[in-house]
């Protein structure tokens, strides 16, 4: 073989061993770091653009599915005065955090197409949703996380109502339901 050949053959080889200590170094970054998390604003939706969405889009998720038949609807003008009109994140990555409540179900989790996404290692995809009874309370519910969602240091079991102030926590976020 020529030096040419035997030179051009070694670069090569340096090369692909290089590329291969790369890639091994990110595998290993990933692993000990996880993924990373973007931030991104809560997705605000008003009533006209809410009902200017098409019909026929792409079907809800199993987990995010509409909520049961009682919670559906309108509130009605009969609601409470002491009704949760805002929610509040006071724990966590989002602490401060305040979004208006309307009659849309909020859905929580590490998902892209949550509601509020949680930056949170101990939160599911798809953590929990909150969404308007017909009385004009609201309900929260676990969507069968890993590590639970507690109402009052107490762990959910099934959909629940919510009291006002009443602390939500979600790994390490804390939300509250506020007039």
């Amino acid at each position: 073989m020529s030096e040419l050949t035997l030179t051009v053959m070694r670069l090569g080889f340096l090369a692909v061993l290089w590329l291969f200590v790369i890639v091994a170094v990110q595998v290993i970054r990933s692993d000990l770091f996880g993924t990373r998390v973007t931030q991104r604003p809560m997705r605000r939706r008003s009533a006209p653009a809410a009902a200017a969405a098409p019909a026929a889009a792409v079907p809800p998720p199993v987990a995010q599915q509409a909520p049961p038949p009682q919670a559906r609807g309108p509130r009605r003008a009969s609601a409470p005065r002491s009704a949760p009109s805002k929610l509040v994140i006071t724990g966590g990555s989002l602490t401060g955090t305040t979004m208006n409540l309307t009659d849309q179900q909020i859905t929580i989790g590490r998902a892209h197409d949550s509601t509020i996404v949680l930056d949170d290692d101990y939160a599911s995809s798809r953590h929990a949703r909150i969404y308007p009874a017909p009385d004009g309370s609201w309900i929260v519910e676990d969507l069968g996380s890993t590590n639970g969602t507690y109402l009052d240091r107490t762990r959910l079991t099934g959909p629940t109502p919510v009291p006002l102030g009443a602390p939500i926590r979600i790994g390490k976020t804390v939300i509250e339901l506020r007039r």
